[in-house]
């Protein structure tokens, strides 16, 4: 028998100090792919549009070009190769999103740690995947990865990230915020946005307000964070939490779903090691931990959807890197 939602607290479990969080006995997550059709991968761009699951390119190691399929499928388990190669190129940690009816993809990086690597500030755009249309080879924000992507308000609008991915360069990680209508003309809501410079974080929409958090820098010395912020305008942010229930954390995913925030999985370091850890809250300040008897191996740089009413995780690093695809259906309250 399926319980509702709401009951399925099973206790409180003190984390630090201070406070408490509340966890969570849930459904099991369900395999629906072992093996994927597309190339195993993490730091992908992925969208639900249509009526179908989206992924785009990714990482396979960090001495070659990174991938530049595009690939989609209606149940998860069977996915058509839609582009081989498609004209974009940075598809390292790149950002995603879906604004007028069209699929959009921007930024990201090129070439791993290879000569001619770089950060893009160009912003493409497809209603098929595999026509693209590029906006602008040069937006007005500066070239970047990991950086959130939402739309709101009839707009996209990009949050934070960094210029230079593997090679120490901690200037380079931003606050700023941008919007546009058409991604071709970009305005900047913000140059300080409040919360601290960062990347590999997270980006959403819920109850009319724009949420970021977590994510911090990589190298030259990592630095992660469980902050949580908000806004209605994306100028003005203030701090739901200085210390969400999840561990501080980069390379994680999250979503919206039965009216809920989710942060999914992710990496910390120091010690190094992926999480498999599964959140959710309806306010951004208090998280309470969903416990599964089966899930996926712990892992990062995933792809996280929202689709036929359930969540669905793809991909990432479970050490070694995933093809993996499995769905988590929570009973109706």
């Amino acid at each position: 028998m399926k319980l509702p939602f709401a009951a399925l607290i099973l206790s409180t479990l003190v984390i630090n100090p201070g406070w408490s969080q509340e966890v969570e006995t849930g459904p099991d997550w369900v395999r629906v792919a072992e093996r994927a059709d597309w190339q195993a991968r993490d730091s992908q761009g992925e969208l639900v549009y249509k009526d179908r699951l989206w992924i785009f390119g990714g990482w396979f190691q960090s001495f070659e070009a990174p991938p530049r399929d595009v690939w989609s499928s209606a149940d998860g388990k069977t996915w058509n190769l839609v582009a081989k190669e498609a004209p974009w190129k940075h598809s390292d940690l790149p950002m995603t999103v879906v604004h007028n009816d069209r699929m959009w993809l921007m930024g990201g990086w090129y070439n791993g740690r290879l000569p001619g690597h770089e950060a893009s500030h160009e912003v493409w755009s497809s209603t098929d995947g595999a026509k693209w249309e590029l906006a602008t080879p040069h937006a007005d924000w500066t070239p970047r990865l990991a950086a959130g992507l939402v739309e709101f308000k009839g707009r996209m609008w990009l949050l934070g990230g960094i210029e230079n991915y593997y090679f120490g360069d901690a200037k380079s990680l931003k606050n700023d915020v941008w919007s546009s209508a058409d991604g071709k003309s970009w305005e900047l809501a913000t140059a300080d946005a409040g919360w601290s410079p960062r990347a590999y974080h997270q980006a959403l929409v819920f109850n009319d307000r724009i949420y970021v958090f977590g994510g911090g820098n990589y190298v030259p010395e990592y630095h992660a964070k469980n902050d949580v912020w908000s806004s209605a305008d994306g100028v003005h942010w203030r701090e739901e939490t200085a210390s969400a229930g999840w561990s501080p954390r980069l390379w994680f995913s999250s979503a919206v779903y039965r009216d809920r925030i989710w942060v999914v999985g992710g990496w910390s370091n120091n010690p190094a090691r992926n999480q498999g850890d599964v959140w959710s809250s309806r306010d951004g300040k208090t998280w309470t931990q969903l416990k599964s008897n089966v899930i996926w191996k712990e892992r990062h740089e995933h792809s996280l959807f929202v689709f036929q009413d359930k969540l669905w995780l793809a991909g990432g690093h479970a050490q070694p890197l995933s093809n993996e695809v499995w769905t988590l259906e929570l009973p109706k309250e």
